[in-house]
């Protein structure tokens, strides 16, 4: 990926939940001393060693929700800060806007100095425990409807929902929407699928709906955390996923925040909504190769990459004029 000055077509996205493993990111702090320092940051933060979790595993442990969402942001950060440092990369001058899927909004914001590292760790504690707190396990749960679109998904949900929380948590487009709700709903959901013949429709293996009005209360203690952490203007755009469009007000981020824990991620209408921008490049910084996969299947003309490696690092090519 070549720039020259300042980019404004290409966009930094940062990857959400699912997109672990055990390992992620070892590499990166081994070879670059920033890298390093945005995991010992992390670790000091919370006050443990996420890092050795991240690197060794259990698997079952960084799979957690309360551990997966600052781990996939420590990676994201480390990736970030050596590409800074290794490769001359200046967001506000390189970068036309960010991106984050779900908790990688809030990457995206740490990216673009919204918020420090410190505070974006925290707040991903916070969200992690509250989102699992918030229903009970087995109350809850997801499923994949695989070559749906996002209105056929709604008319899934609502005939399946019975006066129970069924309703579309992520779309994240290429024929991949998520739908997030009751137990039983969702259950249902899986026939009402494949009356409507849908292609093919899994349960998730998660621990609690997200993305659906079953995480209130987890709203309602992120609107609490929030509220007490100083957030600045991004030196570019984010594009929020409960609006898909760019958004740069502190306040409106805010709350754009809370909506989005039990809101939709409208990641299609994100990609989009770049697209017709301007944006014709896309980087996915962090673990996996989820975001920079799917991009190709919504805008086949948009370019990706995927920045997780001290080889994908060395492999980045910054022009500067």
């Amino acid at each position: 990926m070549i720039f020259s000055g300042r980019d404004m077509s290409t966009a930094l996205v940062f990857p959400g939940q699912g997109s672990q493993s055990v390992g992620m990111g070892r590499a990166l702090a081994e070879a670059f001393p920033a890298a390093r320092q945005v995991f010992d940051e992390v670790d000091a933060a919370l006050g443990e060693k996420l890092s050795e979790l991240i690197w060794n595993g259990p698997e079952a442990d960084l799979t957690l929700t309360r551990n997966a969402q600052p781990a996939l942001m420590a990676v994201s950060l480390a990736a970030l800060r050596a590409l800074e440092t290794e490769k001359g990369l200046d967001i506000a001058r390189d970068i036309a806007c960010v991106a984050g899927h779900s908790l990688g909004e809030y990457s995206a914001l740490a990216a673009a100095g919204s918020l420090g590292i410190a505070d974006t760790a925290r707040l991903l504690r916070i969200r992690g425990d509250a989102m699992q707190q918030a229903v009970p396990v087995g109350k809850g749960a997801m499923a994949a409807l695989l070559g749906a679109d996002a209105l056929q998904a709604a008319a899934i949900a609502l005939e399946a929902a019975q006066g129970e929380t069924c309703e579309v948590a992520n779309d994240n487009g290429g024929g991949q929407v998520v739908i997030s709700g009751a137990y039983g709903a969702v259950t249902r959901a899986l026939d009402v699928a494949k009356a409507h013949g849908v292609r093919r429709a899994i349960m998730l293996p998660v621990s609690a709906p997200f993305h659906c009005a079953l995480m209130q209360p987890a709203a309602e203690a992120m609107a609490a955390a929030l509220a007490g952490v100083t957030i600045r203007a991004p030196v570019v755009p984010l594009y929020a996923n409960v609006t898909a469009a760019p958004e740069a007000d502190p306040e409106a981020i805010r709350r754009n925040l809370v909506a989005q824990v039990t809101g939709t991620v409208r990641w299609r209408e994100t990609m989009l909504a770049m697209a017709q921008d301007g944006v014709s490049g896309l980087v996915e910084v962090g673990s996996g190769k989820v975001l920079s996969g799917l991009v190709k299947r919504i805008v086949d003309t948009m370019s990706a990459t995927a920045i997780g490696s001290p080889e994908d690092v060395a492999g980045f090519a910054l022009a500067k004029e």
